[in-house]
């Protein structure tokens, strides 16, 4: 078998023309596009290209010519290694308007929808520690820099490299989550290592400490999830008991015995340690219970703005018959409660549901019901007969979007109107090319909620066709 050539093809001199998808940035070669990793536009570079087809090329930058004006100093030690926070050389405003046009390139350009003028991406509050959950890897092997030792072996507690399954970067210090967030992992690092616990192999799988979650809330409250890949007690309640020492202000110690090959805790059980069993978040008067295996939106203030975008597309009146359809815990479903005769949030995590009920319950919301199941195995024509038709459908889906059986279900039920929230437009515009046979887009508003980074958070509201 020959071996495939290495591409050896720089390209001089080269402007930086605009922000692209994925993080990346577009430049003009001969006609062909070329995509630049960590470049702003304006910037004149040198581009090693790693990749070539047919109608595109991909590269990164070899050298600076000269740094684009609008090109900012990134905040952090670990950019450009860490796959978090790729836009930290770009100035905001430019990252708003980026995300505005991946929504306007994924819905019209892409999508071929008719829809009316999309509006401006509405900024995130914060743009530093803004999310309210972390997850942290252990790693036997740490990711080596290139001007470290290849030969170096020494454990590390981060974020996954690029691409790489059983590549951890050790992080010193992260931007994305408040404080006590870095001195908890940098503590729990430290004490591994003097103590001899063993950090995890992930390409064997064998070790002992994992990894690990933490979870905050705005006014302070911490939650912190230790995983171990064995049930060693010695070890385990040695560094249980130091942490909950050395940091008085968590407020819901768990842990997880998770002996399967990867690190997924959504079908494990954490079980107390210490402290409540819960942390709470409050939105608008409203305290939602946050547990372990909980979804909760990573940036909390962002999110209170992404419901309210969502409740003004809805345009109750108080008399509607709401479908929240992937609730999670039932924030949205409550957040609308007030302006809705009655609000059904159906979810698949069993879990979730109970949080929700809990959460309805706790506010005093009497008109919110909640049922767990796979979305199409529940939402069928048996179910809107006994529960109601629905006057407004929400729907909130995971990344890949909603299944095609679902889409026709909510076709036959008609709805007047419904409101797509979207983490992901690709499948968000898919799924309305499906919903527009019977419906038009009234109004688009992308929100961030994720700043630094290519992701972007879009509402779609929707009305039924005369």
């Amino acid at each position: 078998m020959t071996r495939k050539k290495k591409l050896d093809l720089l390209l001089e001199n080269v402007t930086i023309e605009s922000v692209a998808a994925e993080g990346k940035a577009i430049a003009r070669v001969d006609g062909m596009v070329v995509f630049v990793d960590f470049a702003v536009p304006g910037d004149i570079v040198d581009i090693q290209v790693y990749k070539k087809k047919k109608n595109y090329m991909e590269g990164f930058i070899k050298r600076m010519v000269q740094p684009s004006a609008d090109r900012l100093e990134p905040f952090c030690e670990h950019f450009g290694i860490c796959g978090g926070c790729r836009w930290q050389p770009l100035p905001y405003s430019m990252q708003l308007e980026a995300k505005r046009r991946q929504v306007e390139d994924q819905l019209v350009r892409i999508g071929h929808l008719d829809v009316p003028e999309i509006r401006p991406t509405l900024p995130s509050e914060k743009t530093k520690y803004y999310r309210n959950k972390l997850e942290f890897s252990a790693s036997n092997k740490r990711w080596l820099l290139k001007t470290e030792d290849p030969e170096l072996i020494e454990p590390g507690l981060g974020f996954h490299v690029g691409k790489f399954f059983d590549k951890v970067l050790d992080i010193k210090q992260c931007h994305l989550q408040k404080e006590p967030s870095n001195a908890i992992r940098l503590f729990i690092k430290n004490f591994c290592l003097e103590n001899g616990l063993e950090f995890y192999n992930i390409r064997e799988n064998r070790g002992f400490f994992r990894n690990m979650f933490i979870r905050t809330t705005e006014d302070g409250q911490v939650m912190l999830i230790l995983c171990f890949a064995k049930p060693d007690e010695a070890p385990r309640t040695a560094l249980l008991d130091a942490v909950s020492a050395r940091f008085p202000e968590i407020t819901s110690l768990y842990y997880v015995i998770n002996e399967k090959l990867n690190d997924s805790i959504s079908d494990q059980s954490p079980i107390l340690y210490k402290g409540a069993d819960a942390i709470y978040e409050t939105m608008e008067g409203l305290r939602f219970k946050i547990g372990p295996k909980s979804f909760y939106q990573t940036n909390s203030p962002q999110a209170y703005r992404l419901y309210s975008v969502a409740r003004e597309f809805a345009a109750l009146q108080g008399t509607e018959v709401v479908y929240d359809l992937y609730t999670g815990t039932g924030t949205i479903a409550q957040f609308v409660s007030a302006k809705a005769s009655k609000v059904i949030g159906i979810e698949y995590v069993p879990e979730a549901i109970e949080d929700a009920k809990v959460n309805a319950a706790g506010n005093g919301i009497s008109n919110c019901e909640f049922f767990a199941g796979d979305m199409k195995d529940v939402l069928n024509e048996d179910f809107i007969n006994e529960h109601g038709k629905p006057d407004v459908i929400i729907l909130d889906p995971p990344r890949a979007g909603i299944h095609p059986d679902v889409a026709q279900v909510i076709l036959k039920a008609a709805p007047e109107r419904m409101v797509y929230v979207s983490c992901n437009p690709a499948s968000q515009a898919r799924d309305l090319s499906i919903l527009c046979s019977m419906y038009e887009i009234t109004a688009v508003q992308p929100v961030d909620m994720f700043p630094h980074t290519m992701h972007v958070e879009n509402v779609v509201a929707l009305k039924r066709k005369a």
